[in-house]
């Protein structure tokens, strides 16, 4: 049964490039199916004149958010050990946090938290690391079914270079998998699994390969980190001599592009290692905070671009210390600038650029996500920025305020395929 059409006017503001901001003053949006039909300046181009207009008034009405890397299962430690680097940071907190994810009763606690702060700071589709435990993870994704939020749900793949706790045989991590492909089985569903092994590093060749094998088998897109620090790497080249990089270990095992992909942080990526990626269509999760916390360095978001990469944000939390993504613009633009002034012929990012890689590019890994233009899922925000003062301002310079400003007191309204969502 077909929805019955449903259309929305305020300021709209959107990017269907990179390289500039689509803004329609008191435009109107009209919505059918969960998927946006034609976006106009008034009622007689939509041909609805007669039709009933849900009117947001002076609101900006913008693409929702999408997280590309995120730690659900690190919820409870954001703020903590930020004075660390990665690999510290990972034995002496996360995998300890990470441990008490066995207990299926505290994964609720904590999931429930979670999902709920993603939908407070306007974040409706997001790629998630959960841990090794089936239950848990299995919890997580129906949390996200029970929000109507869009959701890549991985369940963690490791065992070597962990602790106990958080190690598994090869065969109970392919029964896990195979659990949640039978469970989230439809294709066109909000929340589905996608293939995680945690990295190179806590995953033995046998662990990769049976990974690989699963994604292609079962058609799954894959996550994973790649170069995010220079420890991290070094230590990579120890384990997998006979690769070429680190991402090429990641290709050996049929895990690098075979199947939808994405990495987050390739700090350290150049060279061969940017080819491959670029010949493979890998999809780049850039998490400034997370860099900058962690000490690891910053990722080449430019060059990147420039060579035709794909490339979405992610909070990473805990790593990161924030979920909001709107931070994260700031941080990305900011880390750019650093760049800039190393080499003055990489451009800094954006306002417009940032934007558009936590909306359209991010969302081009759920599928038409991320932008109102026709046939895109309706997934959008309504700001309301009275309170930051935003008067004699231009659209687009109310829309960098309240990125630079704002918080999620200023968003009212939270869509996800067309669907409102309510979690408060």
């Amino acid at each position: 049964m077909k929805d019955t059409m449903k259309i929305y006017k305020a300021h709209l503001i959107f990017t269907p490039e990179r390289s500039r901001f689509e803004v329609m003053e008191n435009g109107y949006i009209a919505v059918e199916n969960g998927r946006v039909q034609a976006v106009a300046s008034n009622l007689a181009q939509l041909g609805a004149t007669e039709a009933d207009v849900t009117d947001f008034g002076d609101c900006l009405l913008i693409p929702a958010m999408n997280d590309m890397h995120v730690h659900a299962p690190q919820y409870r430690n954001l703020g903590l050990a930020m004075d660390l680097e990665l690999l510290p940071w990972l034995d002496n907190y996360t995998f300890p946090e990470e441990s008490k994810f066995a207990d299926t009763a505290y994964a609720e606690r904590m999931y429930r938290r979670f999902v709920y702060d993603l939908w407070r700071q306007g974040t409706m589709r997001a790629v998630c690391f959960a841990t090794v435990h089936l239950e848990s993870t299995r919890l997580l994704m129906r949390l996200f079914q029970e929000a109507g939020m869009g959701a890549w749900v991985g369940k963690v793949n490791m065992n070597r270079n962990c602790p106990e706790a958080l190690c598994e045989s090869v065969e109970d991590a392919a029964s896990g998998i195979e659990a949640l492909v039978s469970e989230f089985a439809d294709k066109d569903a909000l929340v589905r699994p996608i293939v995680t092994p945690r990295f190179v590093p806590s995953c033995t060749p046998d662990m990769l390969r049976m990974c690989g094998q699963m994604a292609q088998r079962y058609g799954l897109p894959v996550q994973s980190h790649l170069s995010e620090n220079t420890g991290e790497i070094a230590w990579v080249r120890e384990l997998e001599p006979e690769s070429r990089s680190y991402g090429d270990a990641y290709n050996r095992y049929g895990l690098f592009g075979q199947t939808p992909t994405i990495m987050a942080h390739c700090v350290w990526t150049d060279g061969e290692e940017l080819e491959l990626m670029q010949r493979n269509g890998v999809m780049v999760a850039h998490c400034p905070t997370s860099n900058l916390n962690l000490s690891s360095g910053m990722a080449p978001i430019r060059t990147f671009l420039e060579k035709g990469i794909r490339v979405g944000l992610g909070s990473d939390i805990s790593a990161g210390h924030s979920l909001s993504l709107f931070r994260t613009m700031v941080y990305a633009i900011q880390v750019s600038k650093m760049h800039f002034q190393r080499d003055h012929s990489k451009p800094f990012l954006t306002l417009s650029e940032a934007f558009w890689l936590a909306t359209k590019s991010a969302g081009s890994f759920f599928g038409q996500v991320g932008s109102f233009e026709p046939g895109y899922e309706f997934d959008a925000l309504v700001i309301d920025d009275h309170d930051l003062n935003h008067d004699n301002y231009s659209l687009a310079e109310r829309l960098e305020r309240f990125i630079y400003l704002g918080d999620d007191r200023q968003i009212v309204r939270r869509f996800c395929r067309g669907r409102e969502i309510h979690l408060a």
